[in-house]
């Protein structure tokens, strides 16, 4: 959860009473389930001490979406092979690229212009192309805008993660989750505002920092689950070793020390924050595995999002999840495709050879994205639910060095696609040069992608801000206008 200290010091000597708190913490069986039942059954004696519980808050104005989806694919997906088709290549294919500036990869190795290495094929209504990499997500297409003119200021992985996450390409600034988490509120106190659903390969590049919650208060920081195993949150269950009678007399205990402690302290925020989030984990106790069973599922939803499908390598998975999470009041989910670096990598990361690379992370990635859109539209759920697919950079549209058939890192114009509540559907708003080098027309920055996302749910981003070190902080900084021609 959002704070894992540990004290540092032994425990009391035997026979010792406990009178401090931290050493009663450090002695109990029960753990951080414990603490936070504890506070759980004294939750009305701390809000009398001024101490309030996570709810729903006011947007700025009418929003057009209550939740949020974000599919993020680490490690650069390739524009030119999945979305943004240029014929100038095939004629060009071989040649060098001349008069368009400086090699923008993060290795900078001279090479050669080469064309898309698969087919692009125009698809629905809207006749938008897609390459035959994505068959699945290439029928949606009527339901989602494509932004063919992202711009991201970093062509290394790490911060160019960090700055789509979080608007800044350092460190330690709140991510979007937890903006979102602090300007809206949760509607289910059950289940935290923000989750995280990682790759089970791995997580992406600047792991856990992707989602902190930076100088916020603590309770507002992503929950990532554990998409490896059977058990998404570690420590939801009392140890099999504890008795219910010396459980019960730990929270009788804990209570007391607790109300007296709030009240103690009324009107300390940390203090308040960590005891949300204490009270948050008893609550999952009993929320989560209710909402990670996708045994309760039918069998053609499960089909539909491929979970018997060893290709998809468990992010079908975490789709359906997300899907189950954004229909009991999560307010941002995000759900990771792809981890860090790995060798063979296991992310879009496509320096060596980008069809065997992009070949690998489509056959995880397609289906079930593809399968999420189409289950949120028929549960009615698209309609107040925004749907943000996206990546960090795109790649070069030469190769990374003569000869070779990988692409490098390329920040200067890639896609992304958005759909649902308040989205201008089934259309294309911006757009690449030629070659797919430069932005041509109506360049989107990430504090513009950020602040278009904010209005979407009824916050304006010049308005969302928390006092940090002397600034009004805010996710956009001092930039971000809204992206007006994506907007319903």
């Amino acid at each position: 959860m959002s704070d894992s200290h540990h004290p540092a010091s032994s425990p009391l000597p035997a026979g010792t009473t406990p009178f401090s708190r931290r050493h009663f913490l450090w002695q109990s069986g029960g753990g951080l389930g414990a603490v936070a039942l504890a506070w759980m059954l004294n939750r009305d004696a701390a809000r009398a001490a001024g101490l309030p519980a996570g709810s729903i808050r006011q947007p700025h104005f009418a929003p057009k979406a209550k939740r949020v989806v974000q599919i993020f694919c680490a490690g650069g997906v390739s524009h030119l092979e999945s979305f943004d088709y240029k014929p100038e290549l095939e004629r060009l294919h071989g040649q060098s690229l001349e008069g368009r500036g400086e090699n923008l990869g993060f290795f900078g190795q001279p090479g050669r212009l080469m064309k898309s290495v698969y087919d692009f094929r125009q698809h629905g209504r809207s006749g938008a192309w897609v390459s035959s990499m994505l068959p699945h997500i290439a029928r949606c297409v009527d339901d989602v805008c494509f932004i063919k003119s992202m711009v991201a200021k970093s062509n290394n992985h790490t911060p160019a993660t960090f700055q789509m996450n979080s608007g800044f390409t350092l460190n330690g600034f709140p991510c979007m989750g937890a903006w979102l988490s602090y300007g809206l509120g949760t509607e289910n106190e059950n289940l935290p505002a923000f989750v995280v659903l990682p790759d089970p390969r791995g997580l992406p590049a600047g792991g856990s920092i992707n989602w902190t919650s930076g100088f916020l208060p603590a309770n507002h920081q992503g929950v990532a689950f554990r998409t490896q195993t059977a058990e998404p949150i570690s420590d939801l269950h009392t140890p099999a070793g504890i008795s219910r009678e010396a459980r019960s007399a730990d929270m009788d205990l804990l209570a007391t020390m607790n109300r007296d402690f709030a009240t103690t302290h009324a009107g300390d925020g940390a203090f308040a924050a960590r005891l949300r989030s204490y009270e948050l984990a008893a609550r999952m106790q009993s929320s989560i595995p209710d909402a990670s069973n996708l045994d309760s599922e039918p069998d053609h939803i499960k089909a539909l999002y491929g979970i018997d499908n060893p290709a998809t390598q468990g992010f079908s998975r975490n789709c359906l999840m997300a899907r189950r999470l954004l229909e009991r009041g999560v307010r941002f989910v995000q759900v990771l495709n792809g981890g860090a670096f790995g060798s063979p990598r296991i992310n879009w990361d496509g320096h060596e050879g980008i069809k065997e690379n992009h070949d690998t992370q489509a056959a995880t990635m397609d289906q079930p994205v593809a399968a999420l859109l189409q289950d949120l539209k028929q549960r009615g759920m698209l309609e107040d639910t925004l749907f943000i697919w996206n990546t960090e950079f795109g790649r070069s549209p030469v190769t990374q060095g003569i000869g070779a058939t990988g692409r490098d890192h390329h920040p200067a114009v890639f896609t992304s696609f958005l759909a649902g509540a308040g989205i201008k559907t089934g259309t294309t708003y911006g757009a690449s040069d030629d070659v797919g080098y430069d932005v041509a027309e109506n360049a989107v920055t990430i504090p513009d992608f950020h602040a278009t996302i904010l209005h979407l749910l009824g916050l304006d981003h010049e308005r969302l801000t928390y006092y940090h070190n002397g600034i009004d902080r805010r996710l956009t900084n001092v930039e971000g206008e809204l992206v007006k021609g994506i907007l319903a």
